[in-house]
């Protein structure tokens, strides 16, 4: 059991792990751009990165239907419903992605509006989504593509494309902005006084040049994605005659599709809510003479942190899917649950010593994206913060991610959506905005939450109901 969940999630995490670094990139060229201009640049992409997690649960909404079919399909032996789920699912990707990237377009002032960012960090934000809705059709086939390989137990080669996109964002996204990487922000030191990596290219895009180079990076991983899949893993293969829409297998993915991508649009509801109670504080600090922006930033910074000991957790619980829905599928409930327990205990360990590592180093980790004095002063407070709950918020992962890989995806839906309205969000704003606790009083919040969540999934993996789900 040890051995299957190292080789599925290894790979998974060292594909989450570069995934990640594409939005530290992005955060990392925002704070090295030329003075006057990082802190605008950092709200604006920190509200971009929120953006990029909705591009994630709108197409995980469509791939967990691939992953979880193909994933009891392969259990089963049934290589002709694992294939046709496959072609199913990929020939859908490029016009779902075609969607997405057309409301990121329509609704991207809007967003800065509600977030209440400054001018200059608006039309940063706006020029960050444009370039980037470009890319959504590609992001599709990439992101949708990679759910599918999962379900057929194939986690390397989405991790050796992972590999090569990151490389591709960061070198294209650094020729484009024209950011200039200082060496020398070390404790003790001022930006700029240490040696730079000076930016030899002249394009000087800025915010537009970093999006641009998530865009490239996009583009280039659908293709090799396309690639992987025409070619093929042992017994399933992207086939022509499978792309065609049909109404029985898309009917399949409604059916675990739909409670997904609403549980992921509830919890992404509740973070919207939660940057709108962060502009409001700003506003009023705003008012006061206390800030001239930048909490938006300093929450974004610690959420990229927070998004490493993600990493584990997701990496760990989609070994853990795959292994319940082929489990489940080859009709051997008890191994599920010996699975499912098992990650459950790595992803623990994993997170709770990351967790100590937030705790203990939270200023060393902001001076590596920004040493502006507000992201100094905030960032390691908030880093302590999460670093305190990460073994409840490991059982999380790993539990949600197994009830979805066994097709659970309606109690998925039930639990976060009850736990983000009724503990998260009114426990924000009293902490946050009700008794000033401010920016702090919002994550203990966030945080707060995990304790209450990982309980609730937990009771409904003890319960067993997901092993007789119908998928």
């Amino acid at each position: 059991m040890g051995s299957a969940i190292l080789m599925l999630a290894l790979p998974v995490m060292v594909q989450q792990l570069l995934q990640a670094f594409v939005g530290m990139t992005d955060k990392m060229l925002a704070g090295h751009l030329v003075e006057g201009v990082r802190v605008a640049a950092l709200d604006a992409i920190g509200i971009g990165s929120f953006v990029t997690w909705f591009i994630g649960i709108a197409m995980s909404g469509l791939g967990i239907g691939g992953q979880v079919i193909i994933a009891r399909a392969m259990g089963a032996g049934d290589r002709s419903t694992a294939k046709h789920a496959l072609g199913q699912a990929m020939g859908v990707s490029f016009a779902w992605g075609a969607f997405v990237g057309l409301l990121l377009y329509a609704l991207a002032p809007s967003l800065a509006l509600l977030t209440k960012l400054t001018p200059a960090a608006t039309g940063y934000l706006i020029d960050y989504l444009n370039v980037l809705a470009l890319s959504m059709p590609l992001a599709g086939v990439m992101l949708v593509g990679a759910m599918c390989l999962h379900g057929a137990g194939e986690t390397s080669k989405p991790a050796l494309i992972a590999i090569f996109v990151n490389f591709v964002n960061a070198g294209v996204s650094w020729a484009l902005s024209g950011a200039d990487i200082d060496l020398g922000a070390l404790p003790g030191q001022i930006a700029g006084e240490g040696r730079l990596i000076v930016n030899p290219f002249d394009f000087d895009l800025g915010v537009a040049g970093i999006a641009a180079g998530t865009s490239v990076g996009y583009a280039i991983g659908a293709l090799m994605t396309w690639y992987a899949l025409v070619r093929g893993v042992p017994d399933l293969a992207l086939s022509r005659s499978e792309l065609r829409p049909r109404r029985d297998m898309i009917q399949r993915f409604l059916r675990i599709g739909v409670p997904n991508f609403a549980e992921g649009i509830a919890m992404w509801a509740v973070n919207l809510f939660v940057l709108l109670f962060i502009g409001k504080i700003a506003e009023e600090s705003l008012k006061e003479g206390v800030l001239e922006g930048g909490l938006q930033g300093a929450h974004i910074i610690g959420i990229q942190w927070e998004a490493f000991s993600f990493l584990p957790g997701y990496a760990i619980g989609t070994a853990s899917a795959t292994l319940a829905g082929q489990y489940l599928g080859a009709g051997d409930p008890a191994a599920a649950r010996r699975a499912v327990l098992t990650c459950a205990a790595f992803a623990s360990a994993l997170m709770g010593t990351l967790g100590v590592i937030f705790m203990t180093f939270g200023e060393t980790l902001t001076r590596m994206i920004s040493s502006e004095p507000i992201h100094l002063e905030l960032v390691p407070e908030l880093l302590f913060i999460c670093g305190a709950v990460q073994i409840p918020f490991a059982i999380t992962m790993v539990m949600r991610q197994s009830l979805r890989g066994a097709g659970d995806t309606r109690w998925v839906f039930l639990i976060t959506t009850f736990s983000s309205y009724a503990v998260r969000l009114p426990a924000t704003y009293i902490l946050g905005i009700v008794m000033g606790l401010g920016l702090q009083g919002i994550w203990y919040g966030l945080c707060g939450e995990f304790l209450i969540r990982a309980t609730l999934f937990s009771a409904r993996f003890f319960h067993g109901g997901w092993q007789r789900t119908r998928v």
